[in-house]
């Protein structure tokens, strides 16, 4: 398998989720495909690495990007990262990743960070998604 193909793999997994595309108020990628200055909610998949050993593992990121939230702290307007939305979002991604179900895939979520997206007011949490692939295709 190449890793082109993990992130077709993950892009079908979330893209066939109704729940995951109503909630968002953006759409689903995959690295390079996000529009430029979104300002939207949108989950982004790229893959880090992958081996080609039998069996293959390697690792993918699946971001979910929110647009900051403004706040009055004090008298001044600030923007910070929209937790809730965050956090809801986050919910329903790793419902489904965890219910995918694909014969010689293992699938895992390994850990998560919320990262300030330099230089636009929007955070995302990055989930590193390991793969075990005992496929032979």
């Amino acid at each position: 398998m190449q890793s082109i193909e993990t992130d077709d793999i993950l892009f079908e997994i979330l893209n066939a989720s109704a729940e995951l595309k109503a909630a968002l108020s953006g759409g689903i990628f995959v690295q390079g495909e996000r529009p430029d200055n979104s300002g939207k909610e949108d989950v982004v998949i790229n893959n880090l690495f992958l081996n080609h050993e039998v069996p293959q593992t390697g690792t993918s990121n699946v971001n979910i990007h929110v647009p900051d939230k403004k706040e009055r702290i004090g008298r001044t307007e600030q923007f910070k990262a929209h937790r809730e939305r965050i956090r809801e979002l986050t919910a329903i991604v790793l419902s489904v990743l965890k219910s995918a179900n694909i014969t010689g895939l293992t699938i895992r979520v390994s850990t998560e960070a919320i990262i300030k997206e330099p230089g636009i007011n929007e955070h995302y949490n990055n989930l590193r998604v390991e793969w075990n692939i005992q496929r032979t295709n």
